[in-house]
């Protein structure tokens, strides 16, 4: 389904992507954090499209199939580096602090925060370039 979607996320040089894909790669990348304490509640879902439909100003419906497709593309990525890279190449750092508080808050959603979740947050706040500084004061600001 997202054949030629991963075949440009696996060039060895790729091209910045286009603005729906970055909004694919991040939506991938939130449901991948939301996946990663093994543990995909009906809470982070929503949160999920709450944050897209905000973001990019989706109506519920297409905030929706944003996710569904961010599922579908999740479960076939081979790796986490390649979604912060299209996101780092896409978007400029100050509206990147903006992605580690949505990941922050699918994070937060279900009331824990696991080793594993921790883990990747500091994985990619790293891949996108955000100081663990910044990362920390991101999650401050969501968690308060």
């Amino acid at each position: 389904m997202f054949g030629d979607f991963l075949r440009r996320l696996t060039e060895p040089d790729p091209a910045p992507f286009a603005d729906d894909d970055a909004r694919l790669a991040l939506t991938a990348l939130l449901v991948r954090v939301a996946k990663s304490d093994h543990d995909y509640a009906t809470s982070e879902a929503r949160l999920i499209e709450d944050i897209a439909s905000a973001r990019y100003g989706l109506s519920s419906a297409d905030a929706r199939e944003l996710r569904s497709q961010g599922e579908a593309l999740e479960a076939e990525a081979p790796d986490t580096v390649r979604f912060t890279r299209a996101i780092k190449d896409a978007v400029p750092y100050e509206e990147r602090l903006g992605v580690i508080e949505a990941l922050w808050k699918v994070v937060l959603a279900d009331g824990t925060r696991t080793d594993e979740e921790n883990a990747l947050l500091r994985l990619v706040a790293n891949l996108l370039g955000v100081t663990d500084t910044d990362s920390a004061m991101a999650r401050q600001r969501v968690d308060g």
